[in-house]
């Protein structure tokens, strides 16, 4: 009988501190039975926590991410409807290459002096105070606005808003979360049909709209607002904690710090060990066994939910070693913060756009950058890895 490990168990610290455990699991082997603690209603799942296993899951097709394959459906994709991060071979290529016609490297490019614009428009209003909340102030707001003018979503009530995506992402409770989901189906739901009536326009969702491939394919309605949830979602809520979590990192390391405004072109590099460090995303959404498979000497059965975990997988020392230190000189290639295989973030050159241009900014206009107190509550759930506030002072 396979033993359950109860991660519940471990408390508040494992929220706010979850790599101790990760190392602990990891000393026993490289994939666990646990069970998932408040408020993920005690899932029972396999936990991959080596790095060369959580690589080769992300890439094996065995372990599929339509959990209608076996019979298990989710709360997003019956509101929301089905999305890149739910689909699997030929759904899912289709999908990925419907968005990729509309979504390049050039358009992400070209977003570079507007991302300069707002970040130096957010410092302009935050400096003058003498101390602020990192989150309010910078990290969110830049990535949301970057988004919604990106996607042509107009200004809304962002504080609700961002109530409502946290929930999706971060449920406090199954309650608040259906909710969540509820209304944001209704808002996109009512964003994409008046985007269709309103003609051309030269935004995202607009282009996605429109988007026919060479044998006439197009995106379904449910498949639009499945589309916008994700771009809209995923496109700002990992990037807030990139930022975030970043400049902690930063602030709790001055030597590190002090040799990252010595010499700028570590930023790169800085912004790689970020995400290796202490990544947005703290595990995979669920995956499951299409069929009986063995990983790393583990038998996993059909129908089985795996959990890749991405922190876990960051902090191994066969990968990295010395993992819990951080270092902006580190080669920090290869890590899984925004996955790997089909899957890998689609966002990923916009969050890494957005995250130069605010934390090498946000360096050179507050020398005096440093922390005013404890960060805010860790973020529940295994979905993401964030703070809900970090308070500053320059």
């Amino acid at each position: 009988m396979t033993e359950v490990i109860d991660l519940g168990e471990f408390g508040e610290e494992f929220r706010r501190n979850p790599h101790p455990v990760y190392a602990g699991l990891r000393e026993r082997g490289p994939v666990h039975l646990v069970r998932l603690p408040e408020p993920e209603e005690h899932h029972v799942t396999w936990l991959i926590v080596g790095y060369e296993e959580a690589r080769a899951a992300l890439a094996d097709p065995r372990l599929a991410k339509d959990g209608g394959k076996i019979g298990v459906t989710f709360l997003d994709e019956e509101l929301i409807g089905k999305y890149l991060l739910s689909a699997d071979p030929p759904q899912h290529t289709r999908l990925r290459g419907l968005i990729t016609r509309s979504f390049t490297m050039r358009r992400v490019e070209e977003l570079r002096p507007r991302v300069q614009q707002i970040t130096d428009e957010l410092l302009d209003a935050m400096l003058p105070l003498g101390r602020a909340d990192l989150v309010e102030s910078l990290s969110y707001p830049l990535p949301i606005t970057v988004i919604c003018e990106l996607l042509g979503v107009p200004d809304m009530d962002r504080a609700e808003f961002r109530k409502l995506s946290t929930e999706a992402v971060a449920p406090s409770s199954s309650g608040s979360e259906y909710d969540a989901f509820v209304r944001l189906a209704e808002y996109l739901g009512d964003l994409i049909e008046d985007k269709r009536c309103a003609g051309p326009s030269s935004d995202l969702l607009s282009d996605l709209i429109r988007t026919t491939a060479e044998d006439g394919d197009r995106l379904s309605p449910q498949e639009l607002r499945g589309m916008a949830f994700i771009l809209l979602i995923a496109g700002h809520e990992t990037t807030v904690n990139l930022l975030t979590s970043g400049v902690h990192a930063l602030l709790t390391h001055p030597d590190q710090l002090a040799a990252l405004r010595a010499d700028m072109t570590l930023l790169d590099g800085a912004i790689e060990e970020m995400l290796r460090y202490e990544g947005p995303v703290e595990n995979g959404t669920f995956r499951f066994a299409a069929e009986s498979l063995d990983i790393a000497g583990t038998h996993v059965v059909k129908g089985d939910a795996v959990m890749v975990g991405l922190t876990a997988a960051d902090r191994d020392a066969g990968r990295f070693p010395a993992p819990d230190r951080f270092d902006i000189r580190r080669d920090s290639r290869g890590h899984l913060a925004f996955g790997h295989g089909i899957h890998y973030c689609l966002g990923a050159p916009l969050a890494r756009l957005e995250a130069r241009t605010a934390i090498r900014t946000l360096l050179e206009r507050a020398p005096g950058l440093a922390l005013d107190g404890p960060p805010g509550d860790w973020l529940p759930g295994m979905l993401m890895r964030g703070m809900r506030s970090l308070p500053v002072r320059w």
